[in-house]
């Protein structure tokens, strides 16, 4: 076969390129071969990268053993819960299109065939599905598992108890040597966090688009099961090349709302919204993402797993996965749509054990009667905004209390402490977005810290930042358009009234359209950052939240 790897004989692409490989031991009689990217988002930094290495051997054996040439591809690393640490979590966000950006070079550079895609912590796989879009050569992603979670002191024990456990100490409910001794045994082993947080809800989605193996997602990371996905992924990248199957041929339309779906019945992360539109738009599909979600409000909860319920991930896993839930689903979805695996959904779905009910509810027997993520809009939110409903207490469907400003989220911790942030406040935590930032700000330590205090039901959040899959409470998430874009968001002053109606899906501040108007034209020109490299860069290009966050230069 002729593959675009394959360079004219003679010609100085082709002349250096052997020399190279030549120089490298690549024997001679595979330079025919097709070849295959594996894109190893690797890092000693973090604990969610700490087995891929390992995953990628398996990888690069299984394409050398299908008649592929493997060529690892290391990328940037990003780890919410290690790159955070600089200027507030602002890398986390420009990290993803970087990632995106990254592999570009590399693949489109070398121009290499295909690739395999080695999944792990919250960025890296929007990242590999904006990319695989981008680029649209024959692509898998292979969701790399989670890690599990332990006890302390005769307590379940994991990142989101350490994470919540923060609040509880900064209330005086917990001691500073308990909060250590619990981030002694929260995790064992590698992988993502456990639970339905971002990282997990993502790897659901990518199986959910059909770019993932059926049955991949979630996995338990480090598990003979996953080094068995990584066996089939490699010899299903060689299959897809030599059929010339593209992401874009899978990135449609009927696959996006699939998705927003089963984000929808099992209670994805509130960051499934923009990643799902960035992978939309580099795919270039003509699809509504926002209008998908609110399209999908007459599905129910099906799955209650943390921080949704009391349910485990492993136990989701155990019960049949993304692909269990799509079972149950799929009197609602399109099961004809095509995927990696060669067949269409309602062939994948056929050939997988039935879900366990006990875990993954019918339709018509759900958890709860309502769905796990809505969009929310009002004068506050006019593009839109995002509430994980499945992690608000079913109780409080409805808030109203005077609004608390902060553009700063440990000045707003400290108030925690303080107790101006006390029950009945509506917290507005502002120019925290995309532009405001620049590069979101990691808004969701205020969350947890607001859970760990107590005070989950009694306060409101209302961010243009970005929230974690682990948070729950009360809270509205990716105001759109964000403060930075003098959204309405920037208009909001201490002791103004807020009323948040999750039934209706609204939110309201309480003034004139009038008044609102004279605000947000009196609102003053908010100057450029005084960042430099990439944060800056990042702050020129990025496009709205709306559109996903991506990177785009103005026409």
């Amino acid at each position: 076969m002729s593959f675009r790897s394959n360079f004219t004989p003679g010609t100085t692409r082709w002349a250096v390129r052997r020399a190279q490989w030549i120089a490298m031991g690549i024997d001679e009689a595979d330079f025919e071969k097709p070849k295959i990217a594996v894109v190893n988002s690797s890092s000693g930094l973090s604990v969610c990268f700490q087995h891929l290495d390992a995953v990628a051997e398996t990888v690069k054996k299984a394409i050398r053993d299908a008649g592929g040439l493997p060529f690892e591809i290391r990328t940037v690393a990003p780890s919410d819960f290690v790159t955070s640490a600089g200027k507030q979590g602002r890398y986390l966000m420009p990290s993803r299109d970087l990632l995106v950006n990254d592999i570009e070079v590399q693949v489109e550079g070398a121009e290499l065939d295909g690739m395999i895609l080695l999944s792990s912590c919250d960025k890296t796989t929007p990242a590999h599905l904006m990319a695989a879009g981008r680029l649209n050569v024959p692509a898998i992603i292979l969701p790399c598992g989670f890690q599990l979670g332990s006890n302390c002191g005769g307590r379940d024990n994991d990142i989101e108890e350490v994470y919540k456990a923060v609040g509880a100490v900064k209330a005086k409910k917990m001691t500073l040597c308990e909060l250590k001794e619990m981030t002694r045994n929260a995790i064992h082993g590698p992988g993502v966090c456990a639970g339905l947080a971002t990282a997990n809800s993502m790897h659901c989605m990518a199986e959910a688009l059909g770019m993932a193996l059926p049955g991949n997602a979630p996995i338990r990371a480090g598990s003979a099961e996953l080094d068995t996905y990584a066996r089939k992924a490699g010899a299903r990248i060689v299959a897809l090349v030599e059929q010339d199957i593209r992401p874009r041929s899978i990135l449609t339309p009927a696959s996006f709302r699939n998705a927003v779906r089963v984000a929808t019945s099992i209670g994805c992360s509130v960051n499934v919204v923009r990643h799902l539109t960035a992978t939309a738009a580099e795919a270039e599909c003509d699809v509504d993402i926002l209008a998908e979600f609110a399209a999908a409000v007459e599905l129910p909860q099906i799955t209650q797993i943390r921080p949704n319920g009391p349910d485990r991930i492993e136990q989701f896993a155990v019960a049949g996965g993304v692909s269990g839930a799509m079972a149950m689903l799929l009197p609602k979805l399109d099961g004809s749509v095509r995927t990696v695996s060669g067949a269409t959904l309602a062939d994948n779905l056929a050939a997988r054990p039935a879900p366990d009910p006990e875990i993954i509810r019918p339709l018509d027997a759900p958890f709860r009667n309502e769905p796990g993520l809505v969009i929310v809009r009002g004068n506050l939110a006019p593009d839109g905004s995002v509430v994980k409903l499945s992690a608000v207490p079913p109780s409080v469907r409805r808030f109203r209390g005077q609004a608390i400003v902060f553009e700063n989220e440990a000045d707003a911790i400290d108030a925690i402490e303080s107790g101006q942030v006390c029950a009945g406040k509506v917290v507005i935590l502002r120019m925290l977005g995309p532009k405001g930032g620049p590069g979101t700000v990691f808004a969701a330590s205020f969350m947890a810290a607001l859970v760990g205090a107590g005070l989950g039901a009694d306060v409101a959040v209302v961010t243009d930042g970005e929230l974690s899959g682990l948070n729950s409470g009360i809270t509205i998430g990716q105001i759109m358009p964000e403060a930075a874009e003098r959204g309405p968001l920037a208009a909001v002053e201490d002791a103004d009234m807020v009323t948040i109606d999750l039934e209706a899906r609204t939110i309201t501040l309480e003034i004139t359209d009038q008044d609102l108007a004279t605000r947000i034209d009196a609102l003053p020109q908010r100057a450029r950052t005084d960042e430099r490299g990439w944060l800056a860069m990042y702050q020129k290009l990025v496009q709205p939240l709306s559109k996903g966050a991506i990177l785009r230069v103005d026409e």
